[in-house]
């Protein structure tokens, strides 16, 4: 299943698109992510959705270390939806040495189309490699549990342990970004005309084709501030050049060059 110097393959059943995903570590510092729809007879890499979305600086070789990988329906959680957990090291700035520095642990929520940055759940000195994550629930207790290697040492003479942490903090922010998720598709839900209006519209209107929703990856609207336009879905913000900090101005910043929205 190699691809490309990929390795250290993470794989889960996305039981939504009825599918197979398998993270990897890949030589050229991406996380591929693959696909199958024939229970792992053939692999077809994630481009548009979660492939390539995490790694390291551009040329860096990515560490060869297992990632976290599950998938869950998180409990008290209104829609119920079924999401995918992930767990990866983001490194620091390169050592003396001219390596990458420590790897902090992250946690990352997606749904296949949204993903957010949960926060790190590692020591900052802590040098973390391979991980993997737990998640259970039921009428007594609901709990999110991380399992990762934590390396000490030099590169010479490198000492291993495992350590284990209960995510609660965490899993409390999942369930904080899952309900700001479904506020936001309602509010952008209520974009699209009412049926007597959407007789009027064109078909290469959006809202003619059906979900609005459907693969919004973001969506910028009035959370403005500090040249920061920021995504209602918590992921990744815009930077707007040449602004004079007032909300007035963005449509021009948009538009109208030498002016820009940077991602």
């Amino acid at each position: 299943m190699s691809d490309g110097g990929c390795s250290d393959p993470s794989v889960v059943e996305w039981e939504k698109d009825n599918q197979l995903m398998m993270m990897t570590a890949c030589n050229d510092g991406r996380r591929r992510v693959y696909e199958s729809g024939d229970k792992g007879e053939s692999w077809t890499e994630a481009l548009g959705t979660l492939s390539r979305v995490w790694g390291n600086e551009k040329g860096e070789e990515a560490k060869a270390v297992r990632s976290g990988f599950i998938t869950a329906t998180i409990d008290g959680v209104e829609d119920k939806r079924n999401v995918m957990l992930v767990t990866l090291p983001v490194y620091s700035k390169k050592d003396d040495k001219g390596g990458h520095g420590n790897g902090e642990l992250h946690l990352w929520l997606t749904d296949n189309t949204h993903i957010v940055d949960i926060g790190p759940i590692s020591g900052n000195d802590d040098d973390v490699s391979a991980s993997s994550l737990l998640y259970k629930s039921g009428t007594n207790k609901e709990e999110l549990i991380a399992l990762y290697e934590k390396k000490k040492g030099s590169e010479e003479n490198p000492s291993h342990s495992i350590w284990s942490v209960l995510l609660t903090k965490q899993l409390q922010r999942v369930k904080d970004v899952l309900a700001t998720w479904k506020k936001v598709d309602g509010i952008v839900s209520q974009l699209c005309p009412t049926s007597n209006e959407a007789q009027d519209r064109s078909p290469g209107i959006v809202c003619s084709a059906g979900n609005i929703t459907a693969g919004l990856v973001g969506f910028l609207s009035g959370n403005f501030s500090d040249n920061t336009w920021r995504d209602e879905y918590l992921g990744v913000n815009a930077t707007v050049k040449k602004n004079e900090g007032a909300e007035k101005e963005t449509s021009a910043t948009v538009t109208d060059p030498p002016y820009g929205v940077k991602f």
